[in-house]
């Protein structure tokens, strides 16, 4: 019964995630972390979240561009390697917190300041860093990224791809930190094992959702369900 309701809060997380770019995490970790801990739950993500990145990139019109990209993830993954690093270190009560606290800052942000951030190119480089960093350590950097993207980019449609695509290079990096680390246990693979079928078939059908969101409300959803999200996690 774990599995299967795993599976159908899964569907419905990242089935969001796939239309506004992010949370599916956040949101996950929020519906589940009664059932399981954190760390099992954020080792898990990587799953969904490289097919959320994979699906909405190969059906979404090609906007992201190599040459910036490859500059963002330079300096995500100096950060994503110390993130690595402090995952195994963190007792899951301590991670918890952490995390907790990260997503609400972020999200107390997000609401307070919806407007855009006057990006220079040393805080542009620092947010990639920190959102490497974060990646890494909780499975979750869109309120970082999405704050940079969203700070360089106008329409709506290319801040989720660039977002979609900085996801999906960190979580493939955040996979072979795993691997390597021998992380992944078995019944975590199993947990993915029995989620993907599943998975694939909504996103897939899913992903279209994105393009009748409203502008206006792309940004505001995004910002409060950061926020509730983050403060929720502090009562698990």
């Amino acid at each position: 019964m774990s599995l299967v309701l795993l599976t159908l809060v899964a569907v419905l997380t990242y089935t969001f995630e796939i239309v506004f770019g992010l949370a599916g995490t956040i949101l996950l970790l929020t519906a589940l972390t009664w059932l399981y801990d954190a760390k099992t739950l954020v080792i898990y993500s990587t799953l969904p979240q490289i097919l959320v990145a994979t699906i909405g990139l190969w059906r979404s019109p090609r906007t992201v561009r190599l040459e910036v990209l490859a500059g963002m993830l330079g300096f995500a993954m100096v950060g994503g390697i110390v993130g690595l690093v402090l995952f195994e270190l963190f007792s899951v009560t301590m991670f918890q917190l952490l995390l907790a606290a990260t997503v609400t800052l972020s999200g107390v942000y997000m609401v307070a300041a919806p407007g855009r951030l006057r990006l220079t190119p040393r805080l542009a480089r620092s947010l990639d860093t920190l959102a490497g960093f974060s990646q890494a350590l909780f499975g979750i950097s869109g309120p970082v990224a999405m704050t940079r993207i969203m700070a360089t980019f106008d329409d709506k449609t290319t801040v989720r791809n660039y977002a979609l695509a900085f996801f999906l290079a960190l979580n493939l990096f955040r996979a072979g930190g795993y691997v390597v680390n021998g992380t992944f246990t078995p019944a975590i693979l199993e947990m993915m094992l029995w989620s993907a079928p599943f998975l694939v078939a909504a996103l897939w059908f899913g992903n279209h959702l994105h393009f009748r969101v409203n502008e206006l409300w792309f940004r505001r959803v995004v910002a409060w369900v950061i926020l509730l999200g983050g403060l929720s996690l502090f009562f698990r």
